[in-house]
């Protein structure tokens, strides 16, 4: 793995353009296969998961083709409907192929997938859901094998408002026999970009944004041509950066109706936000303010995937922050390196209490994951002295050239 080399003490100002959303890319890279056509997928970040995605699709016969942000998808020589156990490893967003390939092919075998170790994120959801559809599942050996010569409509259920296991069920409802009602469906932006590009291909889905998603089977999908809607994540993840900094930076193509949770917790710290459009304008204060505490839900909640950068934002804040993570059980993992850095955060179970330092100092330090990372990022861009921040294959996971788009704003930083 790289390193990223951060000489800190310069403010982050300027603008950005922000990169197409990873968390919406990926299902839709997926969702592709249900088409026996050339799908275009526009604004595609590149990102070390959509390359993982592209192998997956050309390891199931696919023809994909990119050019700088576009990635054309073409399905009609698919001939395999298994994943190997090494792509799986890999990334566990890779489970989101298992209703787009049950839904084309009737048949399915996965192994279980891995991605980032921020604890379990079990898929017991994925497989109760399709199930419920018709699906036959067997588990060995670490592989899931999955039939249905029918998959069937019906009311779904998801005990927690699950991203992923939203998506398979959205994925194998589209072509199957009858209506597919789905409650308790998580909300995200991420699953209405999906249900737009599943709609620009011939399917029918209403309700997506809401809690109740309704699915009426269609016959067949066309190809599509759709553009991928903007990173939130990687968009707060710049403001925090300028934040930190004493900067004032203006991103374009983003959405700010996507970030308001996000957006509240940074004026609440004392940065002066205007929204105009597609625009975010942020002027850092001169001292950041604590937050009193900053609980992980889902949306339209605080995102459990910028609580870690966040947390690096509030260890130079003025006063105590409080962080509850209630998605994942470990996700405290850059913590230990920003206190080598000089933050004061102590952890007790799924708390985080940060009490906020004047100053960080430059360290070598680890990239555990891939939020973790960028979190280590933004204090190095404030501490005092050097920072190396290794692990950077966990960074390239969810941000596109993230030095360049830094350096672009005044960072000294370099990838080794």
């Amino acid at each position: 793995m790289g390193k990223l080399i951060i000489d800190g003490g310069e403010r982050i100002s300027g603008e950005i353009r922000v990169q197409g959303a990873k968390n919406a890319v990926l299902p839709i890279l997926a969702a592709t296969v249900m088409a026996d056509g050339v799908s275009v997928i526009k604004n595609c970040p590149s990102l070390r998961d959509v390359d993982k995605t592209d192998l997956v699709l050309e390891r199931l016969g696919c023809i994909v083709r990119r050019e700088e942000n576009v990635v054309t998808v073409d399905t009609r020589g698919m001939c395999d409907c298994e994943i190997c156990e090494d792509l799986m490893r890999e990334m566990r967003s890779s489970i989101i192929f298992l209703g787009a390939i049950i839904s084309r092919c009737k048949r399915a075998v996965v192994s279980m997938p891995g991605g980032c170790p921020i604890g379990l994120r079990p898929i017991d959801l994925h497989l109760k859901a399709l199930k419920e559809m018709g699906v036959s599942i067997q588990e060995e050996h670490g592989y899931i094998n999955c039939k249905a010569e029918k998959i069937r409509g019906g009311n779904i259920h998801l005990d927690f408002p699950s991203v992923g296991a939203t998506e398979n069920v959205m994925l194998a409802a589209v072509c199957a026999d009858g209506i597919t009602t789905v409650s308790n469906a998580a909300r995200e932006p991420e699953i209405v970009d999906l249900s737009n590009f599943l709609n620009s291909m011939g399917a029918r889905v209403y309700g997506a944004g809401g809690s109740v998603i309704t699915i009426h089977g269609v016959e067949k999908l066309n190809g599509a041509e759709y553009t991928i809607m903007p990173d939130r994540i990687v968009a707060a993840t710049y403001l925090a950066a300028s934040a930190i900094t004493g900067g004032e930076i203006c991103l374009n193509s983003v959405n700010p109706y996507d970030m308001g949770a996000m957006l509240h917790v940074l004026e609440e710290m004392g940065a002066k936000i205007r929204c105009e459009n597609s625009r975010i304008i942020q002027t850092a204060p001169k001292t950041l303010r604590s937050v009193h505490t900053i609980r992980t839900m889902p949306y339209p909640g605080f995102p459990t995937d910028i609580q870690s950068p966040f947390m690096a934002l509030a260890s130079m804040a003025r006063g105590t922050s409080v962080f509850i993570e209630n998605i994942f059980e470990n996700r405290f993992q850059h913590v230990d390196e920003l206190t080598r850095m000089g933050a004061d955060i102590k952890v007790e179970g799924r708390s985080a209490v940060v009490r906020g330092v004047r100053e960080l100092q430059g360290a070598n330090v680890v990239a555990r994951e891939l939020r973790g990372g960028a979190a280590l990022v933004i204090a190095a861009l404030a501490a005092n002295g050097t920072t190396s921040v290794s692990g950077v294959d966990f960074i390239d996971r969810g941000y596109e050239n993230i030095e360049k788009y830094l350096q672009s704003c005044g960072a000294k930083i370099r990838r080794e």
